[in-house]
């Protein structure tokens, strides 16, 4: 351990004669070596039980103050929220957090200062507030993240949901040079922190459900240790939809996407063009509604579908991550008994809430969902549907737009045998059962 071989080295300094030439590199700017980026306070006292379990502390600091903090009962979900819901939500879901640890042979104390801490638990959000925001003299202060040596993102795929841009931000202020002094022995500092080589020396594991362009990009821009990086990806081969026993006709629209900067101008007008018109001539049914459920994957796509909508002839309900639960409510009911014909629903709100939505006979993937147990659950709705009585599987339906700038995500449930061909062939329309 690091803190450990500075205090030995301390005692060999001092125990040195006076014309002895003696050099200990040993330590960086300042202390703190270790970050854990964590989606939730729940998953922090998770690791930090970890953590405990594996080496017994004769004492630890703080110790009460942080689990009345930090913990809550993990027994607010029935069984029938999914596992991956659970885990992460669990418990207190309170996403903006930080707190410096730190360790010594007997002792372990919460709430340290970061300076004092050799590891820090923080949520990409609580971090960058930390960094942006107090008093004049701390804020902008990012020199306790120069000497980190180890970075683990646990649950990446849960911060894309939030704004991947706060993970962003924290890896870009990683080993930079410090600002201010903060008592360091520079005589004592690793050559690799003085020369600005830190970057590749330090370890970074990300964790994560599946990938997208930005946990690639983070894999290309911030990961470059000497030593190599090693990019880790489940086999994909045959997809998700060939795991479905729904029986349902699902059918896969490429559209043209020139370029992926375009590409949401593209998608609305495929939208408005092909999709919205077929909608439209949908038959009426004698009881209840035509029931078609728009997943809309982004918010961004959310809020111009929404707003084309205002003077159509649609009508329609909405449901959001920020929509009151009454709202909720009466978007659900309208949509179930047929009052509404159309429910726009976000990827957001799904990952946020789970709901199971009754009264859904087709489904409109306006893009392909990021986390593919986002596609099995949606397409769930219409299977209880079926199963109750409301739709025939003959009539039941599903579509989905995508472009070739979706290739991860249409993958991970098409399969890797088909996505290529899905991607390049000359055909646009590819039917699954």
């Amino acid at each position: 351990m690091t803190r450990d071989r500075v205090l030995k080295n301390n005692a060999k300094l001092a125990a040195a004669k006076g014309d002895e030439d003696v050099e200990y590199r040993d330590q960086g700017f300042t202390r703190p070596k270790i970050l854990f980026l964590l989606e939730t306070k729940q998953a922090c006292v998770r690791v930090l039980d970890s953590i405990t379990k594996l080496h017994t502390f004769e004492q630890q600091e703080n110790k009460k103050r942080f689990l009345d903090s930090f913990s809550q009962p993990e027994d607010k979900f029935s069984d029938d929220k999914p596992e991956d819901f659970r885990e992460l939500f669990e418990g207190n879901d309170e996403n903006e957090f930080r707190v410096g640890v730190k360790l010594t042979r007997k002792t372990l104390k919460l709430y340290s200062t970061f300076y004092n801490s050799d590891i820090i638990f923080a949520s990409a959000l609580g971090l960058r507030r930390a960094i942006e925001t107090g008093d004049k003299k701390k804020r902008g202060d990012y020199d306790f993240l120069s000497s980190i040596e180890m970075v683990i993102m646990d649950q990446a795929d849960a911060t894309l949901m939030q704004n991947f841009e706060h993970a962003e931000f924290v890896f870009d202020h990683l080993n930079l040079q410090p600002k201010d002094a903060h008592g360091c022995d520079f005589s004592r500092v690793r050559s690799w922190y003085l020369d600005g080589r830190a970057p590749n020396l330090r370890q970074t594991i990300v964790l994560s459900a599946f990938l997208t362009p930005k946990i690639n990009s983070l894999y290309y821009k911030h990961m470059r240790n000497a030593a190599g990086r090693l990019r880790y990806t489940p086999d994909y081969t045959s997809g998700l939809i060939e795991s479905l026993s729904y029986g349902i006709k699902q059918t896969f629209l490429r559209f043209d996407s020139p370029s992926h900067l375009t590409d949401p101008d593209a998608r609305f007008k495929y939208f408005h063009s092909s999709i919205l018109p077929s909608i439209s001539r949908l038959p009426k049914p004698a009881t209840g509604g035509v029931g078609v459920l728009v997943f809309i994957p982004s918010y961004l796509d959310f809020v111009r579908v929404r707003n084309s909508l205002v003077d159509s002839d649609f009508s329609y309900g909405l449901i959001q991550e920020y929509t009151d639960a009454t709202d909720v409510r009466k978007a659900r009911s309208h949509f179930m008994s047929g009052k509404h014909s159309l429910l726009l629903y976000t990827g957001r709100a799904h990952h946020f809430h789970r709901y199971q939505i009754r009264g859904v006979k087709r489904v409109v993937f306006y893009g392909v969902p990021e986390n593919p147990r986002f596609y099995d659950e949606v397409l769930g709705f219409i299977g209880k549907s079926v199963e109750r009585g409301e739709i025939s599987r003959q009539e039941a339906s599903v579509r989905v737009a995508f472009s070739k700038w979706e290739r991860l995500e249409l993958e991970r449930v098409v399969g890797t045998k088909r996505v290529g061909k899905m991607i390049a062939d000359k055909g646009d329309v590819f039917d699954f059962v």
